[in-house]
């Protein structure tokens, strides 16, 4: 396992590195429950390599949907039927937990979505979505490590911090505000009698990096259990499906504690879908069945906390509503936002509906986004964390007051 933090000029004093492994959490303290029971916390998950939102979420009530997309376009007939969400929109088959959570009112999709971004680079739009800048080159923080900076001083969310989530720090969480990083990986944690042997070392030389050490290990073994420690490094790594759901098992039970980071970020690769997609069934399923294990399994280790959490899922954007002739498809623009959690006003697709006929098609080839995704951002981070419109549109997505937030997301 690793434990990874970024923190603002870091010292000798702030990180130890050993095994590998680099662990702080002694600036955290601990903090009593808001006097409103309310307990509030944000999830982002990026998807990079751009998820097709007409096979995530299809328009199956759209009459010129089914000849677009073809081979891979859902249905609600057939040995891999959709799961209708309402008249119009159904959901791929794959999620059946993300259907359930919907019905239950506690999962919402934002349908014809994109950034503010209109080229189809990967790196351009991975750099817009987690910087939270109109346009690409801003590489330095991100919009949800500039949300906790823009907290008032002293609030218990930007004291206790950002969680990041794999082998890397996401953009979106990087920048100034203290990030906690873990990720699951294939070198195994060093045994109790060496954790204590260099605990010693450190009590006797350097107390407050000793500190900082036990405060590691307490986090990490937090987010460990018995089970996830054996088996380590999953087969296919963490954009596995099985990745996937390890890295959400660890996260969660770090966002559960009392003293535990409130805001998370994990990215998950290969949703770059230009050969052999799939639709109901195939590479694209299996990717989003992985998905549909996270949100399982952050409702099942986040316990009590879920009803207080929300949990927005991202990607740089959309997909040709063509299918190619590679049956897959190509870079596009309109995508979908995935909002799960007990802190989700669900049960519905949020969607200006734009259409599929030619002309109604961005450049004649994408859907077309009618939805900002940075207004739904806004939103959860408003009601969420009280956030004003004014710091939103001005410090944590700069140069953006035009876009307001999308009011109404959370319960």
């Amino acid at each position: 396992m690793s434990l990874l933090c970024e923190i603002p000029n870091p010292s000798r004093r702030a990180v130890l590195t050993t095994g590998g492994a680099l662990f702080a959490w002694a600036y955290m303290p601990r903090f009593a429950r808001a006097a409103d029971n309310r307990d509030p916390r944000l999830i982002v998950i990026v998807l990079r390599g751009a998820l097709d939102g007409l096979s995530a979420v299809g328009p199956v009530g759209d009459p010129d949907y089914a000849g677009l997309h073809g081979d891979i376009a859902l249905s609600l007939a057939g040995p891999h039927a959709a799961l209708p969400l309402d008249g119009f929109f159904a959901l791929n088959p794959a999620m059946p937990v993300f259907a359930r959570l919907y019905r239950n009112n506690q999962a919402a999709v934002v349908h014809a979505a994109a950034t503010a971004y209109r080229e189809r680079s990967h790196f351009d739009g991975q750099d817009v979505l987690e910087s939270g800048f109109a346009g690409p080159g801003h590489v330095t923080t991100g919009w949800l490590n500039r949300a906790l900076e823009s907290l008032p001083a002293g609030d218990r969310v930007a004291t206790l911090g950002g969680l990041a989530v794999g082998p890397s720090t996401p953009l979106v969480i990087r920048g100034p505000a203290p990030v906690l990083g873990w990720a699951p990986l294939s070198l195994p944690m060093p045994g109790d009698g060496l954790a204590s042997r260099v605990l010693d070392l450190y009590q006797h030389r350097d107390p407050v990096l000793a500190v900082a050490l036990q405060n590691g290990l307490d986090a990490d073994r937090m987010a460990v259990d018995d089970k996830m420690g054996k088996t380590m490094k999953p087969k296919g790594g963490l954009d596995s499906a099985a990745g996937m759901r390890q890295a959400a098992q660890g996260a969660a039970r770090l966002i559960a504690a009392d003293d535990g980071p409130r805001v998370a970020a994990l990215a998950f690769d290969g949703w770059d879908t230009h050969v052999n997609e799939g639709g109901a069934t195939g590479r694209l399923a299996t990717l989003l069945g992985g998905l549909d294990g996270v949100f399982e399994e952050f409702e099942k280790g986040l316990g009590e906390r879920w009803k207080d959490t929300a949990i927005v899922t991202i990607t740089e954007f959309g997909r040709t509503a063509q299918v190619n002739g590679t049956v897959g498809t190509d870079h596009g623009t309109g995508t979908v936002v995935l909002l799960a959690g007990g802190a989700i006003k669900g049960g519905r697709v949020i969607a200006d509906w734009p259409g599929l006929k030619p002309a109604q098609l961005y450049e004649q080839r994408d859907l077309a986004p009618t939805s900002d995704v940075r207004a739904v951002l806004k939103g959860l981070l408003a009601d969420q964390f009280g956030l004003s419109a004014a710091v939103l549109g001005d410090k944590v997505f700069p140069e953006s007051a035009a876009v307001k937030p999308m009011r109404g997301l959370v319960a």
